[in-house]
């Protein structure tokens, strides 16, 4: 599997952990999703409507060394906020190439499957399908 080093990091810290454990964790996760910069608004953002609830992303790939990933997910939210974090950590600095290197079933190394709905695994999915789908319209 081609994951970047911070993406693969967090992917064997869930790996390492019992489903109770795995819970608190995406909890932590949706606690660190950094609020939008000030330059851009949740209008201007795409939505993400594989998500249950309401998840906005965008992609800054105008500097293709190092794309910019943000979100917008309510706190109410915490499982689709703390999935959009995975993918903030994970994503955001990383180059065109590598972003688009990432299988696109990577979530499920989380392994999250027996704690998350599949809809919700299907947010994640969608966020990942949408960020990678920017930064291909961005070349």
């Amino acid at each position: 599997m081609s994951l970047p080093p911070e993406l693969a990091e967090i992917v064997e810290d869930f790996a390492a952990l019992g489903d109770s454990d795995k819970v608190t964790l995406l909890l932590e996760f949706a606690d660190e999703l950094p609020a939008l910069p000030e330059h851009l608004t949740q209008d201007a953002m795409e939505p993400v409507p594989e998500c249950q609830s309401p998840v906005f992303l965008s992609v800054d790939a105008s500097d293709r060394a190092a794309v910019r990933v943000y979100f917008s997910a309510p706190r109410e939210s915490p499982t689709t906020r703390g999935f959009a974090a995975i993918l903030y950590q994970g994503l955001n600095g990383q180059s065109a190439e590598v972003i688009a290197a990432v299988p696109p079933d990577f979530y499920f190394d989380l392994g999250l499957g027996a704690i998350v709905s599949p809809l919700r695994l299907n947010g994640m999915a969608g966020m990942l399908g949408r960020i990678k789908g920017q930064v291909a319209r961005a070349a």
